[in-house]
């Protein structure tokens, strides 16, 4: 993992344009917030099965000791 850091550097302003450029060059400018609808609607879909799976173990722990 430190190697990782060492090899990539530290992601700065400049690289973040270059990113956000090379992004609006590949996907167009009407592509972009339908990417990001998906990828905040995917990761809210993330948390909400990490949530239910974390909250099945107790459930499992109450219903033991009944």
């Amino acid at each position: 993992m430190i190697s990782l850091g060492i090899f990539l550097g530290v992601i700065g302003a400049p690289q973040v344009i270059i990113i956000i450029v090379a992004l609006l060059l590949l996907f167009g400018g009407k592509k972009i917030p339908e990417l990001m609808r998906g990828l905040g609607s995917g990761l809210k879909e993330f948390k909400e099965a990490s949530r239910d799976d974390s909250a099945a173990p107790q459930e499992k722990k109450i219903e033991e000791n009944k």
